[in-house]
């Protein structure tokens, strides 16, 4: 059965056992989210990159239950659980239904859209108490996580396999974008890597890197009382094995691209507080820089999708990505 086929079915609130009013769905490249009133649910869509493979009935299937099981840890109550979207003998679909399952979904609760830190930024509601809050979670969640055994000489690789690879597709000459920046960027993260990269295999030394969240961007966390956070990045393990330093300088700059560096680095420096991270401040400018040019290309990527029709959006997205990654620089930290 197509996925065009599943989709549609999914967008018909007659479908749903809550009955809702109306669907909304929210398309990615990976998935399709179908909003109710009181839920979300998430189809994956069968494809397949270099680092996921969607395309069969069983590797969804497995990354729904992975999906449910680790985003438990920082939203327990809103991950409900998988359910099979089922044919009948009739050949009509049905949601939890006892035919033969032809997908899995994963179901949530709804969170409020505008309790999302990304929405509270932009209205200017975000107060204190909320960001003590979220600095509470975040700092227990890295303070009891196991760490994980990376060997120093793998763990400074990675970087530099992955600056290169962020290097190479900014480059591209599609997207037009300024190659002497780029190249004081590569520069300044090769040079950080040969002059300080002793940093990052200092972390690997003292066990600082855990499996982590991997995607803790402001829209991925709700402020309700706690905050929960959602949306981990479930699909690649790889992608989770982090410092949490790493993860909190990735918050602390996609907080400053909204227009709030304070939040984020408060943040950061609570969790430095908590567990007496005395990680160098020229550590954590260098995983600004990294995160800011891996977001770059994550955003230029969108253009190759054939769904995407404003490609202008996303070249703009680019680009503030490398400007905030050279200001760090400017500033002294990353390079």
């Amino acid at each position: 059965m197509h996925i065009e086929e599943k989709i549609a079915f999914l967008r018909q609130p007659g479908n749903y056992p809550d009955k809702p009013k109306r669907i909304e769905v929210v398309e990615t490249h990976m998935s399709c989210v179908f909003l109710t009133e009181n839920f979300a649910y998430k189809l994956k869509k069968p494809v397949r990159y270099n680092f996921l493979d969607f395309s069969t009935l069983e590797a969804r299937q497995k990354d729904c239950e992975w999906e449910v099981s680790l985003n438990r840890r920082l939203a327990g109550q809103v991950y409900l659980g998988t359910v099979p979207l089922t044919i009948q003998a009739d050949g009509g679909l049905q949601l939890d239904g006892e035919g033969r399952v032809v997908d899995w979904l994963v179901q949530m609760r709804r969170l409020p859209a505008d309790r999302m830190l990304d929405a509270a930024i932009r209205e200017g509601t975000v107060d204190a108490e909320d960001v003590q809050n979220i600095s509470q979670v975040l700092a227990d969640f890295y303070r009891f996580s196991h760490p994980l055994f990376i060997s120093p000489a793998e763990y400074r690789r990675r970087f530099e396999e992955d600056i290169q690879s962020n290097l190479i597709e900014l480059r591209d000459s599609r997207y037009g974008l300024p190659k002497a920046q780029l190249d004081r960027l590569e520069a300044a993260q090769k040079r950080f890597l040969s002059e300080q990269g002793g940093l990052l295999e200092q972390r690997a030394r003292d066990g600082r890197i855990i499996d982590a969240h991997g995607d803790l961007r402001p829209q991925h966390i709700c402020l309700t009382v706690p905050p929960v956070i959602i949306d981990c990045l479930e699909f690649n393990r790889e992608f989770r094995i982090l410092d949490p330093m790493d993860e909190l300088a990735y918050l602390s700059m996609e907080c400053e691209r909204l227009g709030a560096s304070h939040i984020g680095d408060e943040i950061l420096g609570r969790y430095r507080e908590t567990v007496g991270d005395t990680c160098p401040i020229e550590l954590i400018g260098f995983y600004k820089v990294f995160r800011a040019c891996l977001r770059a290309k994550i955003a230029v990527w969108h253009i190759e999708d054939h769904q995407v029709q404003d490609h202008q959006r996303w070249l703009r997205l680019a680009r503030t990505y490398l400007d905030l990654a050279e200001g760090y620089l400017r500033h002294g930290n990353g390079g």
